[in-house]
């Protein structure tokens, strides 16, 4: 095959359709929930077909032993009876926050850790393995909206992972940058057919992950958590020094939580709560909701996005992390008053590379460095006007790159973004959810869909949240033309410091940038991917679907 690079010019026409849309990283999953819609499926059932096979086709991105997020926009919930009682006085709810991400094992502390003498928690180490919460997000989505069982949604990815697939393009890129950390143990080769990463256009067959969607298909999410699957990955991780028992994986529940949301020209934006870093989305498009971004030359327009998303990182960085363990200000963090004084903040010629968190003081916390957008996003809009926007993600490119022997599933490594600060509320304890990456988003404009939309890719996702959104309401870009625009990229997410930007951008944009004080590293080719992959399906008044997909990866955009 050919070398492989991201610096071929192609254009992308919008995708439109009206009676259903899935977009993601890679057709055959896109293709797959279109199958699932075709068959009577929903939303929700053709995101758990979509996100299953892409565990299967992209495995160093997602699995079954990572962590999914959604939001689901009901489109027939003022037409029928309360889902529960937690819904509020104005009956259900339209959109509804599911939380997928499992928890730190009971067994591990932080005090262990100290005394060990670690300052944080690596990211190939056991102790960064949580409890998978995949396999019980699918199927809790399903059991809340859905109308198709778990057993039929999973068949496209049984079929591919049992029968084999080939190997889309960048998707081989990214295996090949995984293949040392599976080499490192023997398990490691169940995602190696043939002792190698696979060539793009080469076909896969990986039977052993093919077993283990089989026995969720007929046991349902028991077989994952407490039959033999849950028993080997406990055993493995056990066997590697690590803290997770059998009976954490038997406890693990997701949750249903009250999004969060703010008001921004005209709509209405809505993000996961905390444990997940959807706060700083909100926080940054709050920050600049009362400029014309429209009006102001390039240059002084990337500024000011850039100088909003340090601020917004220095709240987020300081707040974010799980709210059954303390009290977050989460209300006071997203009112007008509070978001004008942090835009007062910004000087209009200089860059602040050390700005502080507005509540309280900053307090800073290690964070590992940002993986190479290894996460997947999958947006679903049905005929009916149900809308899903999910995301299902390893953290780094395979997770730990630990893989339970006989499962083909590699296990994530959240717990490396706890913090081991005893003063911090993102410390680690047992059974506690660590700051999540993963955020899915969607918009309304009078209570109706006006788009479901995601930019995956570690701390790149809320950063892509702001620019997207931009993109599309400010800038009337269309949703293929605001994923094809340049984007920059605070590295690592961290409030100071350097700055990624697509050379795209232009040479005038980087130069009157770096005369304001950003300091900027000029990024092309197939770096272009830690900018983040984004989808897009945008819902006009005629009731008419316009998709865009990424141009970073492999994806599509498919509809009927």
């Amino acid at each position: 095959m050919p070398p492989l690079t991201l610096d071929a010019s192609s254009r992308r026409s919008n995708v439109l359709a009206r009676r259903g849309m899935v977009a993601t990283s890679q057709p055959l999953a896109a293709m797959a929930g279109l199958r699932i819609l075709l068959d009577g499926g929903n939303a929700a059932d053709a995101a758990v077909a979509t996100a299953a096979v892409l565990a299967v086709v992209e495995p160093m991105s997602t699995g079954l032993g990572g962590d999914a997020f959604a939001l689901f926009y009901d489109a027939q919930a003022s037409t029928r009876p309360g889902l529960d009682p937690q819904e509020g006085s104005q009956g259900p709810r339209r959109i509804t926050a599911l939380n997928g991400s499992g928890r730190a094992p009971a067994a591990l502390t932080l005090d262990d850790l100290r005394r060990a003498g670690l300052a944080e928690i690596a990211l190939d180490s056991p102790h960064s393995v949580t409890v998978p919460g995949t396999v019980a997000a699918w199927a809790d989505l399903l059991a809340r909206h859905g109308v198709m069982p778990l057993s039929a949604v999973l068949q496209p990815a049984i079929e591919y992972a049992r029968d084999g697939f080939p190997v889309s393009e960048l998707i081989a890129a990214s295996w090949q940058r995984g293949e040392a950390k599976l080499a490192r143990l023997p398990s490691g080769l169940e995602l190696l057919p043939g002792g190698r990463a696979p060539r793009w256009g080469e076909i896969v067959r990986l039977p052993e992950l093919a077993r283990t969607l089989q026995a969720i298909a007929a046991g349902g999410p028991e077989a994952f958590y407490q039959g033999e699957t849950g028993q080997r990955i406990v055993a493995f991780v056990q066997q590697q020094g690590g803290r997770l028992a059998l009976a954490d994986l038997a406890s693990h529940r997701s949750t249903w939580d009250e999004p969060i949301s703010l008001p921004y020209r005209g709509l209405r934006v809505w993000e996961c709560p905390p444990n997940g870093q959807g706060l700083a989305a909100l926080l940054a498009l709050g920050i600049v909701s009362q400029d014309d971004l429209a009006a102001a030359p390039p240059a002084e327009r990337w500024h000011l996005l850039i100088e909003a998303m340090r601020l917004a990182w220095a709240d987020a960085r300081r707040w974010v992390a799980d709210p059954a363990f303390g009290a977050l200000p989460l209300e006071e963090l997203l009112t007008p008053a509070y978001l004008a004084s942090r835009r007062s903040q910004i000087d209009q010629q200089r860059a602040n590379l050390a700005p502080a968190a507005g509540l309280p003081a900053a307090e800073r916390w290690p964070v590992q460095p940002a993986p190479r957008s290894d996460t997947v996003y999958l947006s679903v809009v049905d005929g009916q006007g149900n809308a899903c926007s999910f995301i299902n993600s390893l953290y780094h490119g395979f997770g730990s790159g630990l893989v339970a022997p006989g499962t083909g599933v590699a296990l994530q490594n959240r717990g490396a973004l706890f913090s081991l600060d005893p003063d911090h509320p993102n410390r680690l304890a047992p059974g506690k959810r660590p700051y999540h990456t993963i955020i899915p988003a969607l918009a309304t404009q009078d209570d109706e869909l006006w788009a479901s939309f995601g930019v995956m890719g570690g701390f790149m996702q809320p950063q892509g949240h702001l620019q997207v959104l931009v993109n599309l309401l400010n800038l009337g870009l269309t949703p293929q033309e605001a994923l094809d625009a340049p984007r920059f990229c605070l590295l690592e997410g961290e409030p100071g410091g350097r700055v990624a930007i697509e050379a795209g951008a232009g040479d005038a944009l980087i130069a009157a940038l770096r005369a304001q004080g950003h300091d900027l590293a000029v990024t092309a080719g197939l770096e272009r991917t830690l900018f983040g992959v984004g989808q897009v399906i945008r819902r006009t008044a005629d009731r008419v679907l316009i998709a865009g997909s990424d141009p970073r990866r492999d994806g599509c955009a498919v509809g009927w």
